[in-house]
Parts: structure tokens; C-alpha cells; sequence
């Protein structure tokens, strides 16, 4: 539909008072308005200002021109409601600049303007500002920096600019005003000056800010002033907006901002005369508490979802899976034509206002002015619209805060307790109530303030009821325990498990089956906070797509905070696939390839970072580069949660040549330094924990020597020095970092050295003198064992070790593609023996038969029927590797 410049003139003269005003004011313009010129008519109205040496007049003048054009192109539907919420808040920003350089120079004139600076809240901070909105700034100013006179205290400096800035802006003149300045969203308003120190700011939103505060910073943006230093502040306290783990407490703060907000919205609760758009049921602010909600729950793990803007947040919402495709539309178009109809309301008579008039007349206007025939048609649509909305919001807030926010859950007593316990079927129900009681009596930190108290007692029957139905209730009842003892805070996990029951019983499932699942939980509680996601059960995508997972930093992160960003994402990742293993939700075999991709992908995020900081003072050596290489189950592309990683580092080049940074480094010295870095960011413990363990034993120099090697060291010493298992260890060699031809050379050279030919009766001497060292020297640890025992993998893998070196073909790193080339008789045995190693790492890591319950989830993980039919698999595999054994070296090998 084509804009009608004229209808919308027409209708602002007839129903506008103010904008009919204008236009008599403004003629000039209102012939480029007629004209149906929109951009002819912003150009003029940005230069409205031009020449004036007063400010405050000169924005005065340009926000009269600019309010009648953005009005008068809504109207005609020359422009959308983004382009005049934007066009409003660039806007503010000029104003705010202007305003503050003003201030400056009053007390300072031949300075430059330093030092102070505007951050932009709420709707200007998203650039949404709407036609006659107040602006929610907050002034920050650094004492060093700021101009200022001689005897000037700079705290007193900083208060008389915020006062120019206050005064420019909004005092009402001959020219109207610029914007009514509202600073009570600065930190403790009700004491704090106008203008806030940065470092007294920074102090505050570490140490004392409200929660609410925290939804209010979603949408800040430095808008005015020294924009640098502004956002230098908005990222330190990045933080504290942008929680790591899910924080569910945040709804229930939403939750009650709501309740106070609909209370003190003024006319009638429901759509009628009088009704208040932005503060009423199923308004304005309930869109944008919906969209920010979910950000603040969410936004701390998923960067994606920081955005400012109401409309694209809901996309990003729907996009990432939170909220449905079809809310996050209606929601939108909701918010777009509330959003309208509040111009509409303004444009009238230039007021900040949101209620609709109580009189019908007066109703009748605002929707003409609309384009509507006349109050009762408005009325409906707007009934249409908030009854949706409020629904969609209600849900959201009622089905994640089952207690009401804010009230107190009362304590049990000790008979109730006991009942509690003795009802849900626990062994021994007074130790068990002893037992919470003593939780509860300030021992443990997790539970001394009253909030953790309450918020524990609101899921307190129904995680006692998971754990009753746990498959070993004591075992899940004791690692509760132990997880509440390591947690400083239990508050947010108390919440997530209320609002998420669900996850009552898998965490339950977790504590019972997993030992090392439940201790990562005991380390970092919020590893459940993934499973609330739709994908939690989802295998994770290739290498690459990791590795751009991985990459994802924040802004500004130095090299720590990337280690301890990539630690958390591969914990979260780790547990996951843990998860899916109890739950049989994929097979094992496909985990072990996942915590592979998962390893290597980290592998080659943390050694960018190191090198890139490395380089930072040490600079490159030209024409050379560093190689990792995996070898093990790492080359092998398949691991358990229980893996080390075996690597190897090599360097290409000219080892005497020396590096180009302020630092310069010797060839070899430059590689060995930068390599034991890469193997502290893969293996030292931050403060995210630990990563994995690396083992570089199988380099040439073994475990004395210096961590890297060049490249021809490498080959020379496969070729004349290494001994046959370090041959064999190099069949599942795989590169894991470098570029593609530095890769291609490192395999040409491995290819060159497992092809050579050697003596048969020597290589079979060899590796059966090495097995027969393994056994004496490393027994199984318990009856399922299944790597160390005979007939096990050990012996699988020197099978086809033995094999690729003697037939000079099959070298493929992973174990099972190596076993189809040579078309070895092991493909079923070595699957059934892997996939059940990959399951009892977790399930039995000491390799003893585990309790009932542990052993039915073996079962079930590697696809058996019974607890007897998976014994039996496994003896059969172990028979077959034994067959292969006979076949390969004539000799019987015992499996019992």
C-alpha cells in the first residue's frame, strides 16, 4: 500500500492539536511533508538546529522538526515503527552529546569534552524510543579524565555538568524542551549524586545491585559522551547481566515487578476507556518483560540472545528453540501496533502517555487520528491483542514460579518430615530426616540464608520423592549430599529443579548410576542446566562446527577468560553425552566419537589462543609452524570420558632460525615453550576446572626430553631409533593441528615409516614380547576390564597392529575402519568391546560389576536384553579377538 502524505496531513490537523501546531509553525516543511519527500523532510528537519549558538535552542528546534516528520510519515505509513524509534533515539543520543560537551565547557571552555559519559537505558537503549518518551540515562564520569577548573573537586565538577546536561534537556522554554530526563535507574538513586564515578559504579553492580537492575542493563548501550569508556564499563560488569548458569530466580522477580506494575497502572484492569497500554494485562511492558525474562534465564549461555531490540530478541527466542515460532510472531506484531497506537496517544499533545482517554469522544479521535472509524473498532483490536498477550505472559510466568514469589515456605516440622519419608518408602526414615535436619542447621553454606532455605523447601517432597525412586536411593541420597556440601550457593539450581521438575528424577538417575557425572556436578551444579534444551539429547556437530562453537568469545576476553570459556563449554558438552549414555539415548560407540570431535575441537581452539598470545611477544618464526599430533584413542577419532590425550608436538622449519618478536627465540627453545603452554591450556585447572589430561610420553625423546620435536628429528628417529610398539603406536597416528600442508608432510613422513619394509619374524617377536611385558606390569583393574583383559582390546589392537605392519596396508587411524581394509574377522568384537568400555567408564570406572541398578543401565546402553546376555556378548568377542590371536601368531590365548 502506498503512503498517503496528504490523509495523514489531514488527519493531523483535524485530531492532533499539537501536531496541527507544528505544521503552522513549521510551513517550510510542511510543503516537503505534502510533497511525499519523507528523506527530504528528516534532512531538513536534522538541520533545523543548524547555526544556532545556543544548544539547548538548537535541539529544540531540530526535535520540534523531527517529532512533526517521523509523526507525519507514521501516519502515512511512509515509515515503519523502526525507523521512527530510531530516528527518535539517534536523536537522544545528539542531544545527550551536545548536552554533555555543553556542560563541559561551561566550567572548563577551552577543553575538549572528557571524561563524562551517558549510558542509554530502556527503550533508547534498544532504539525504541517512542515519540514522546523520557529518556532513563545514567551519567558516569572518571575523575581523571574530566575537564574542570582549578579549585574544582572533580565529584563536583561532574554534578554541574549533570546538571547542564539535566537543565539543557528538559526545562521548558519558549522553544518547548528536548527530553525529560529521568536518572533514577542510577545505582542507589535515592542517595547518589546525578553523576556517578565509573570505579564507584563498577563497585556497585559487582557488590550491591538489585535484580531488577540486571534487566534493566539488557538493553544499555553507551550512547553519549566518551563512548569508549562506556563501553569499556558496559563490558566489566557483563557479568553481572549475563549470569553463566540459568537463573531462574529471574522470573520469579519478573514475576513480582509485574504484580506491582499492573497494580499501579491506572484505569481499568481490562481493555476499555481509561485502559493504560504499556503498563495493563497483555501491554506493552509484559512483551517486553516475556522477551527479556528468557534473556536473563538464557542470555549468560547463549551470546546469540544479547540483544537489545524487543522485536529481534523474539526471533532470536524463537530461532535458539525457547519460545514458539508462532508467539514470538504474534508477540511481535503485537508489540508493533501497541507500539502504534502509543504514538498515536502522544502525538496528540506532545504528553507522555500511555493510558487510552476515558471519554468516548476523546477515544474517538485518537482512533480516527489512527485511520480507524472511530473508538469502539480501536478497542477491539487493542482487546484482541492483550487478551493474547497476557495469556502467552501468564503462562510464562506461572509455569516456572509454582510458589508464589516472595512468600516464605514454612518449615516442616519433625514428624512431618518423617512421615514425608516414611511414605516415599526410604530404609531408614529418622536417619534420613536426621540427616536433613542437619543440612538445615547452618553447616552447610548452601543453605544458611532464609532464600535458600525457602527455596529448597519448595522442592524439598519432590526431589526426596526422585531420589526414594532412584535406582539406589542411598548412594543418590549420599551425592546430593556431597553436591549441597561443595556448592557455595544452592539457590539457582534449587530454582531451575522447580521450575524444571522433570530434571528431579534424571538428576536423581545421575547421582545413582554415574560416580564421575555426579562429581562434575558436585563441582559445578549448573551442568544441568543444558538438559532443559530441546537438543540436550542431540550428538553435537562435526570438528568444524565445534571449533566455531568454541571460538565464540566475548568481546574483550583475554587469554584466561577464553580458557575458562572453552572449559566450561566442553563440560557442558561432556556431561551431556554422559547423559545421553545412562539414558540409552544414543549409542556408545557414536558418544566416543562425540567426546573425540568434543576433545579435538578444543585441541585446536586452546592452541590458537596460546600460540596467538605467544606471538603477542615472542612473534613468529618465518616459513615454520607448529604440529600436534594424536595418536592413541585421540588418533583414533574414539574416546571415553575417562581418556587421556595422547599427543605429539612437532615444529616445521629451519630449527636455528630465530623468531621476530620484541622477545626473539631460538627455533627449538620458541616451539618447546610455546608447547608446554598448549599442554597447560589443555590440562592445568582454572577456574572452570579441568580439562584433560595429555599425555606426550610416546614423543621421540620420551618423558626427559624437551616437549617438541622438529619434524625431521621426528623422522629421523622413526626411521633409525624408535622401536616397534612406537611403530605400532603410530598406526593411529592423526594430525590434529597445522595447516593442510604442513599436515600432508607429517603424514607423508608417518606413511614412509610404517611402509618400510621390516623383519617379519623380528616384528612378530616384538610385539609378542611387548604383550607378554604389558601383562606382567598392568592387570586388569577387576572382572570388566575389557581393554586390559585377555581377549580384550589390548590384544584386539595388537592384533591389527601387527597386521598393518606386517601386510604394509589398512593404516587408518580409527581402529574399526583399519579392521574392514585388512578384512580382519574382529568388526563385531571390536564394536561390542568398545561400546562397552565407552559405557563402563562411567558406569563401573573401577571395572567391578556395579550395583543392579548399573548394571541394567549397561545392559541397556550397549543394546542387550539382560544382564546375562551382555556377559555372554562380551565372551564371545573376547573369544573371537582370542581366534584372531591363534590365527595371527599360532599361539592360544586364555580368556577365562
Amino acid at each position: 500500500m502506498s503512503a498517503d502524505w496528504t490523509g495523514a496531513i489531514d488527519r493531523a490537523r483535524a485530531h492532533a492539536p499539537h501536531l496541527e501546531a507544528a505544521l503552522r509553525r513549521l510551513p517550510d516543511l510542511a510543503d516537503i511533508l505534502a510533497s511525499g519527500n519523507g528523506e527530504a523532510a528528516l534532512a531538513y528537519a536534522r538541520a533545523a538546529g543548524e547555526g544556532v549558538a545556543d544548544t539547548g535552542v538548537a535541539l529544540r528546534r531540530e526535535r520540534l522538526a523531527l517529532s512533526l516528520a517521523l509523526a507525519i510519515g507514521d501516519l502515512a505509513g511512509a515509515f515503519p515503527l523502526l525507523k521512527v524509534t530510531g530516528e527518535l533515539s539517534a536523536f537522544a543520543d545528539r542531544a545527550l552529546d551536545a548536552a554533555i560537551a555543553e556542560g563541559i565547557r561551561r566550567r572548563a571552555p577551552d577543553s575538549e569534552p572528557a571524561g563524562f559519559l551517558a549510558l542509554a537505558l530502556g527503550k533508547h537503549g534498544a532504539g525504541e524510543l517512542n515519540y514522546s518518551s523520557d529518556i532513563d540515562p545514567i551519567l558516569l564520569f572518571d575523575p581523571a579524565l574530566l575537564p574542570r577548573r582549578e579549585r574544582d573537586e572533580p565529584g563536583e565538577a561532574a554534578q554541574r555538568v549533570a546538571r547542564v546536561v539535566v537543565e539543557t534537556l528538559s526545562n521548558v522554554t519558549a522553544e518547548g524542551y528536548v527530553f525529560r530526563v529521568d536518572l533514577r535507574l542510577r545505582p542507589a538513586s535515592e542517595v547518589s549524586p546525578l553523576a556517578i564515578s565509573i570505579d564507584a559504579a563498577l563497585t556497585h553492580y559487582e557488590s550491591s545491585a538489585l535484580a531488577w537492575e540486571r534487566a534493566a542493563f539488557i538493553r544499555a548501550r553507551a550512547c553519549a559522551g566518551d563512548v569508549a569508556a562506556g563501553e569499556a564499563f558496559l563490558s566489566a560488569i557483563r557479568p553481572f547481566v549475563w549470569r553463566k548458569s540459568l537463573d531462574f530466580g529471574a522470573i520469579a522477580e519478573i514475576g513480582r515487578l509485574t504484580g506491582q506494575i499492573r497494580a499501579s497502572a491506572r484505569g481499568t484492569p481490562e481493555v476499555g476507556p481509561g485502559f493504560d497500554i504499556k503498563k495493563g494485562r497483555g501491554g506493552i511492558r509484559e512483551i517486553e518483560f516475556y522477551a527479556q525474562t528468557h534473556q536473563l534465564i538464557h542470555g549468560g549461555r547463549n551470546p546469540a540472545l544479547r540483544l537489545r531490540g524487543t522485536r529481534a530478541t523474539l526471533d532470536a527466542l524463537a530461532d535458539a528453540g525457547l519460545i514458539a515460532s508462532e508467539d514470538a510472531c504474534l508477540l511481535g506484531e503485537s508489540y508493533d501496533r501497541l507500539r502504534m497506537v502509543e504514538h498515536r496517544l502522544q502525538m496528540m499533545h506532545d504528553q507522555q502517555t500511555q493510558s487510552l482517554p476515558v471519554h468516548a469522544e476523546a477515544l474517538d479521535v485518537v482512533a480516527r487520528l489512527d485511520g480507524l472509524p472511530d473508538g469502539k473498532a480501536l478497542l477491539a483490536e487493542l482487546a484482541t491483542i492483550t487478551a493474547a498477550v497476557g495469556e502467552r505472559y501468564d503462562a510464562l510466568i506461572m509455569a516456572n514460579t509454582p510458589s508464589a514469589p516472595g512468600v516464605a515456605v514454612p518449615m516442616p516440622d519433625q514428624a512431618t518430615l518423617l512421615e514425608d519419608l516414611e511414605g516415599l518408602g526410604f530404609d531408614d526414615p529418622q536417619a534420613v530426616a536426621q540427616r536433613i535436619e542437619g543440612w538445615q542447621s547452618g553447616r552447610m553454606r548452601a543453605l544458611r540464608s532464609d532464600a535458600a532455605r525457602t527455596a529448597f523447601e519448595a522442592i524439598r517432597h519432590d526431589l526426596l520423592a526422585a531420589l526414594a525412586s532412584a535406582p539406589e536411593p542411598e548412594r543418590a541420597l549420599s551425592r546430593w549430599e556431597q553436591l549441597l556440601n561443595n556448592l557455595p550457593s544452592a539457590i539457582n539450581l534449587f530454582r531451575l529443579l522447580e521450575a524444571r521438575p522433570a530434571l528431579l528424577e534424571l538428576l536423581a538417575r545421575i547421582l545413582s548410576l554415574a560416580p564421575p557425572l555426579a562429581d562434575a556436578l558436585a563441582r559445578r551444579a549448573d551442568l544441568l542446566d543444558p538438559l532443559i534444551d530441546a537438543s540436550a539429547f542431540d550428538l553435537p556437530g562435526t570438528t568444524d562446527e565445534l571449533i566455531a562453537v568454541f571460538s565464540r568469545f566475548e568481546p574483550g576476553d583475554d587469554y584466561e577468560r577464553k580458557l575458562d570459556s572453552v572449559r566450561r563449554k566442553v563440560g557442558e558438552l561432556r556431561f551431556k553425552l554422559g547423559v545421553q549414555l545412562i539414558e540409552g539415548a544414543n549409542d556408545p560407540l557414536d558418544i566416543g566419537h562425540a567426546l573425540a570431535r568434543v576433545a579435538e575441537a578444543a585441541l585446536v581452539v586452546l592452541t590458537d589462543a596460546t600460540a596467538e598470545e605467544f606471538r603477542a611477544m615472542h612473534g613468529i618464526i618465518p616459513g615454520s609452524e607448529m604440529l600436534v599430533l594424536g595418536l592413541g584413542r585421540m588418533g583414533g577419532g574414539v574416546l571415553t570420558h575417562a581418556s587421556d590425550l595422547d599427543l605429539i608436538y612437532l615444529f616445521t622449519g629451519d630449527f636455528h632460525a630465530e623468531s621476530d618478536g620484541r622477545r626473539p627465540l631460538g627455533g627449538t627453545h620458541y616451539y618447546n615453550r610455546l608447547s608446554q603452554r598448549a599442554i597447560s591450556a589443555l590440562s592445568v585447572p582454572t577456574a572452570e576446572g579441568a580439562l584433560y589430561e595429555v599425555d606426550t610420553r610416546l614423543r621421540p625423546s620420551g618423558t626427559q626430553g624437551p616437549p617438541a620435536a622438529s619434524l625431521d628429528s621426528f623422522e629421523r628417529y622413526q626411521c633409525e631409533q624408535a622401536w616397534t610398539w612406537e611403530h605400532m603406536a603410530l598406526c593411529r597416528a592423526r594430525p590434529l593441528f597445522g595447516s593442510q600442508g604442513a599436515r600432508e608432510a607429517l603424514c607423508g613422513v608417518i606413511g614412509g615409516v610404517l611402509k618400510a619394509p621390516r623383519d617379519q619374524e623380528r616384528l612378530r617377536a616384538d610385539v609378542l614380547e611387548m604383550r607378554g611385558t604389558m601383562t606382567q606390569h598392568k592387570a586388569p583393574k577387576g572382572p570388566l576390564d575389557v581393554k586390559l583383559a585377555r581377549g580384550g582390546l589390548v590384544d584386539l589392537e595388537f592384533i591389527v597392529h601387527y597386521t598393518q605392519l606386517r601386510e604394509c596396508k589398512g593404516f587408518r587411524p580409527d581402529l574399526a575402519d583399519a579392521i574392514r581394509e585388512l578384512a580382519l574377522p574382529l568388526g563385531e568384537a571390536h564394536d561390542a568391546l568398545t561400546r562397552f568400555l565407552v559405557a563402563a567408564r562411567l558406569l563401573a570406572p573401577d571395572s567391578q560389576v556395579p550395583g543392579s541398578a548399573a548394571c541394567m543401565a549397561l545392559v541397556r546402553a550397549c543394546g542387550y536384553g539382560s544382564w546375562d546376555t551382555l556377559e555372554a556378548g562380551l565372551s564371545a568377542a573376547r573369544a573371537q579377538v582370542a581366534a584372531a590371536w591363534q590365527d595371527a601368531f599360532g599361539e592360544t590365548l586364555e580368556t577365562a
